[in-house]
């Protein structure tokens, strides 16, 4: 079993025969949602958490893929039975079985990747609709404030416009895909009251909560099909938030020369093979807040019961840059998305409904 200590004490030529610590490694273990770990999306970025902190702090990490939701329970009983010192779970949809392991299981430490707790709402059943009514001792949610930066992505959106319509579509109608939607036709909206346009946003109605759903986060010809009925009506910018779903939109950008906004990571360097479609990207810096929970574990100064929100003020939000698209971005654009960006640090933007 690799032990750093004694290898760094080795290379150094120290004696360690009474030395008494620990020569096993934390062990540190993801379960993914049903995209998968290469999904492009939230998953890959958090494992890339897990990655930086089996390199920067000699953790031994492990991933568990779920191809369907019936295996969340399953793999996150492999990780507790093998003892694994942090357990990661990922997404929205593992809310529940997240709740019930972590509540059986005080001794080992857990995180959620876009969820916190309590989850509840009134006349929801604790264990069915929900994972927990109150705070949980050794979990901590990572929440993300997407919205914030989904609204800039919106405003850039509405002022690369040629055609006057923008779209954007869902995996699934969960808070943490609608969040992006929301901020994204906020942003639309506030660039037209700004500057007097009329910019339709196609796929999404904040005010209905109503909008266009593949159901699905896999099947990229879904996502295809989709992003040509929007390009079809108009759109001529697209920003799917459904994970690997989101590739079949990005090869309809790229057959009709169109755009596309990519979310959770930077698609220009995650999916470089449509890289010409890419506008920017909505960034939710996952991979930053798994490795502190990492790293706050192994320090032993991890805080369950409390959750994590990524926005614009602490970077845990943002906006990729232009790339291929910098040199079209209209004068004066880049000082809007700063001044645009400090106000909704301040409060003076509203970025969602909620």
């Amino acid at each position: 079993m690799f032990d750093p200590i004694r290898q760094t004490a080795t290379a150094l030529g120290i004696d360690l025969k009474n030395w008494k610590g620990a020569s096993v490694p934390f062990k540190v273990g993801q379960v993914t949602d049903i995209g998968g770990i290469d999904d492009k999306s939230f998953n890959a970025t958090a494992w890339k958490g897990v990655e930086d902190a089996m390199k920067k702090l000699f953790v031994e990490g492990k991933y568990l893929e779920s191809q369907q939701q019936s295996d969340y329970a399953k793999n996150i009983t492999e990780f507790v039975q093998q003892k694994y010192d942090l357990i990661i779970t990922v997404g929205f949809l593992l809310g529940v079985d997240t709740a019930k392991f972590a509540k059986d299981n005080p001794n080992i430490k857990f995180a959620i990747v876009d969820y916190a707790y309590p989850d509840c709402w009134p006349g929801a059943v604790v264990g069915k609709d929900c994972g927990s009514d109150t705070p949980i001792p050794n979990v901590r949610g990572l929440t993300f404030k997407t919205d914030e930066a989904a609204f800039l992505a919106g405003y850039v959106a509405a002022a690369m416009t040629k055609t006057g319509k923008v779209g954007t579509f869902g995996g699934m109608k969960i808070p943490t895909v609608t969040i992006f939607m929301d901020g994204f036709e906020y942003g639309v909206k506030y660039y037209n009251e700004k500057h007097g346009t009329k910019v339709k946003v196609l796929g999404w109605d904040s005010a209905k909560q109503e909008g266009t759903f593949t159901n699905d986060f896999n099947d990229v010809a879904k996502g295809r099909q989709v992003a040509e009925s929007l390009y079809d009506e108009g759109c001529d910018i697209v920003m799917p938030v459904a994970g690997p779903v989101g590739l079949g939109a990005a090869a309809v950008a790229k057959e009709r020369g169109l755009m596309l906004i990519g979310v959770d990571t930077d698609w220009y360097i995650s999916a470089p093979e449509y890289k010409e479609t890419y506008l920017t990207s909505v960034l939710k810096n996952m991979d930053v807040a798994v490795y502190d929970t990492i790293n706050s574990v192994v320090k032993g100064t991890f805080k369950g019961g409390e959750n994590y929100v990524g926005t614009l003020k602490n970077k845990g939000v943002g906006i990729a840059p232009f790339h291929d698209y910098e040199s079209k971005i209209p004068a004066g654009l880049t000082d809007e998305l700063k001044q645009i960006t400090d106000d909704i640090i301040a409060g003076k933007i509203k970025t969602s409904p909620q």
